[in-house]
């Protein structure tokens, strides 16, 4: 039976005097950076840009290899783990959901963007060099900022971190072939919102579009457009990572587990995971823990 050893980290809030909920610095003398074996999980958002290192950075169990040039994106709850083999160097930049929603007036913002959103699709990018470089003169523009803090400071900080989302937005989806258009369609993000509170009760395309007002075959025909995937996909890849997180990083039963994510009983949540992994949820536990 594993451990519950995860370890959970929160945004340092008051670091500059005041309530300021983004910060930026480089990741080999930032103080607290977690750069840790150990598995841990983090309640905002983080976007690291690797100079230098070798080794690899997990997330939900899927290695991704550090190498420079690459970018990684990481979402609250997302479970994350370093196993370097060289010195890691470059910049991170984290922010909490608050630093940018309040001021856009939109609940939907940060859903728009595939790189938040990657329970199905790859956490990084390999940015060529000179749209690294780009990125980084932003974000050393951000670092500038937080040297020369004024009244108006929020405001600039939050110029820079949208024009960057943006151009890291397009990137994404020209590697991953996914769509970059974050204003397009409402529905297609109120969907993913939606999906990502109600996944471990709602099962079924049904009940989200019910919560829509649409149909079943007009959210499906959506989400394959926008994600490559039918909505019933994207449910059942989002209750497949749960599952997961839970059979290695939690004490539960395999029992408890189907309890938490709303299956009718234990053998049915052990059909739908073998049907999607080919595997017993206690095997691919006993697998990934040895």
């Amino acid at each position: 039976m594993p451990k519950q050893n995860v370890q959970h980290f929160d945004f340092l809030r008051n670091k500059y005097g005041t309530e300021l909920l983004l910060d930026v610095g480089r990741m080999e003398s930032l103080q607290n950076f977690v750069l840790s074996d150990t598995p841990h999980v983090l309640s905002f958002y983080d976007i690291m840009f690797l100079e230098r290192g070798s080794g690899t950075f997990s997330l939900d169990g899927v290695a991704y290899p550090l190498e420079p040039g690459r970018i990684l994106f990481t979402s609250p709850g997302q479970v994350r783990q370093w196993k370097t083999e060289s010195e890691v160097a470059g910049y991170t930049l984290f922010f909490e959901e608050g630093f940018i929603t309040t001021f856009f007036n939109d609940p939907l913002f940060l859903s728009r963007f595939q790189f938040f959103n990657n329970a199905s699709s790859p956490s990084g990018v390999l940015a060529p060099a000179a749209d690294f470089e780009q990125h980084l003169q932003t974000v050393q523009a951000l670092e500038q900022e937080f040297k020369q803090l004024q009244n108006d400071s929020p405001h600039m900080l939050r110029a820079l971190l949208y024009q960057l989302l943006i151009r890291l937005n397009r990137l994404y989806a020209q590697q991953h072939g996914t769509n970059s258009d974050t204003e397009g369609n409402h529905t297609i993000y109120t969907f993913r919102k939606l999906l990502e509170q109600h996944y471990m009760q709602k099962h079924q395309v049904q009940e989200y579009a019910e919560l829509l007002h649409i149909t079943p075959a007009h959210l499906n025909s959506i989400t394959q457009r926008y994600f490559g995937a039918t909505a019933s996909t994207l449910i059942r890849n989002r209750l497949i990572l749960e599952a997961k997180r839970q059979l290695l990083y939690s004490p539960k039963t395999v029992a408890e587990i189907a309890y938490s994510l709303n299956f009718s009983d234990t053998a049915n949540f052990n059909r739908f995971f073998r049907s999607q992994l080919g595997q017993s949820p206690q095997s691919y536990r006993n697998e990934h823990i040895k």
